[in-house]
């Protein structure tokens, strides 16, 4: 099975009026996300931000639990937490996870708004490929990843779609969802 990764962009994304502009960090996302990647065996979580202070605030909440009180609290969520790096741009994580893998990973689109798009099924085939090359889940955060970061992509994979017109799922749970389809049992 390929090795699969997950970066979460925070910038380029845009607003609810299509405007290019850069999110902020929150600690759930960090720790959500690294949870579900750790529950299925994702190689490497990378958060995405141009801002020294972001990163900081994110080596903060991380440090947190490997170092400090919550290494003692909680062991499983420092072990989920010991593969997130935080990089400044998107080149860097998939420098890194070409690093990590001996191979540079292909670039998994994802959006609420795509139509169409590469199916769960046919990229979870293509994972599970014995020659199949490492993979890069990109998830954007605010309203989505600017259009700049598509036209970067390799792969687009189709929308998550529930059953009725609502869509518009917090990253954490649209990450869980995509992890579960490409991985779960």
């Amino acid at each position: 099975m390929a090795d699969l990764f997950v970066a979460l962009i925070h910038h380029p994304v845009v607003n609810r009026n299509a405007e290019t502009v850069t999110s902020a960090i929150t600690s759930l996302d960090i720790h959500d996300i690294a949870r579900a990647s750790r529950t299925y065996d994702v190689r490497g979580v990378f958060i995405v931000h141009p801002i020294p202070e972001q990163r900081k605030f994110a080596a903060s909440v991380i440090d947190h639990w490997r170092f400090d009180f919550g290494r003692a609290h909680d062991s499983r969520r420092r072990e989920a937490l010991e593969r997130v790096q935080i990089v400044a741009e998107l080149d860097d994580a998939i420098a890194e996870a070409s690093r990590i893998s001996g191979a540079r990973p292909l670039i998994v689109h994802t959006s609420a708004r795509t139509e169409g798009g590469t199916s769960f099924a046919d990229l979870r085939k293509r994972l599970e490929a014995p020659d199949a090359p490492p993979m890069m889940i990109l998830l954007g955060t605010g309203f989505g990843m600017s259009p700049e970061v598509a036209e970067r992509s390799d792969i687009v994979l189709a929308p998550i779609i529930g059953p009725g017109d609502y869509n518009h799922l917090s990253v954490r749970s649209a990450a869980g969802i995509i992890l579960d389809r490409l991985r779960g049992k």
